[in-house]
């Protein structure tokens, strides 16, 4: 019974999300071959809800991060830390793991863990941090930086069937000219650190964009996620794929001369994932 009703919760949770992955390859020849492509990684991931992100006791107490963390993100290392295993009888942590599983490891691996006699499977896709599912892999900074802005960019307030693509500064969010001409509205771009003592959850708009509703919802006010700015203030870019890099977590100051000079105190995050709508 138990089974049962976790997974009810979380085919409602599929059913209500979805994402695009962004496809790690050359630009492809035809046009066929690439919404091919495109299609068969369109509704293999859905959205994070931000309560699962921000709320749950899989990253929200700083001692069962460090242990999920500093560990490899096999099945062997989540069920051995009596941290993390205690922290898997959660909905919203199983959810919010699913979502790490799908960031971090590439789409022909799979975690697979009991807890409490019941079997769960968590599916590897983007693969924007590989090392951390090896054997004695561990996620150092800049895999926490990479999952963490792509959790952040996979957050939903609607709960609406949305179809988005992640692009940034790594191999794995490379794009065809495809998706580029359908996925062509850029949202915002997203970094930070969800793993930390305390969640670092950052976004920045997009030109000429002055709200996200789909992470935010009508107000930028009640947004789980602090919004700095514009990317174009406070990141490097835009990239020619559209994307922003290397984001600062403040507006910078505004010199007459029109130059930008950031102010003491500020964290600059290498990695950032950028989102485009369709």
């Amino acid at each position: 019974m138990e089974s049962a009703r976790q997974f009810a919760l979380l085919a409602c949770v599929a059913v209500s999300f979805s994402q695009v992955a962004c496809i790690a390859s050359a630009e492809l020849e035809g046009e066929d071959e690439a919404v091919a492509e495109v299609q068969q990684d369109v509704t293999i991931h859905n959205a994070l809800t931000a309560n699962a992100l921000t709320a749950n006791a899989l990253t929200a107490n700083a001692l069962t991060a460090n242990a999920l963390t500093a560990n490899a993100l096999t099945a062997n290392a989540l069920t051995a830390n009596s941290l993390t295993r205690g922290a898997l009888r959660d909905p919203e942590s199983r959810e919010l793991l699913s979502f790490i599983v799908s960031c971090a490891l590439p789409e022909d691996e799979r975690v697979e863990v009991k807890v409490d006699g019941v079997s769960y499977s968590f599916d590897g896709d983007l693969g924007l941090a590989p090392e951390w599912g090896k054997k004695r892999g561990s996620c150092d900074e800049s895999c926490q930086g990479w999952v963490s802005a792509c959790l952040l960019a996979r957050v939903n307030y609607r709960g609406e069937h949305v179809m988005i693509s992640l692009r940034g500064k790594n191999q794995a969010l490379s794009s065809t000219k495809w998706e580029r001409s359908r996925y062509d509205t850029p949202e915002a771009t997203y970094f930070g650190n969800v793993f930390g003592k305390q969640q670092r959850l950052f976004a920045c708009l997009a030109p000429g964009k002055r709200s996200i509703p789909r992470v935010c919802g009508p107000s930028l006010n009640d947004c789980p996620i602090e919004v700095v700015g514009e990317c174009e203030d406070v990141c490097d870019g835009p990239r020619p794929d559209g994307s922003f890099s290397d984001c600062h977590d403040r507006e910078p100051f505004n010199l007459p001369c029109g130059s930008h000079v950031f102010p003491w105190g500020t964290d600059r995050y290498k990695a950032s994932v950028s989102v485009f709508l369709e």
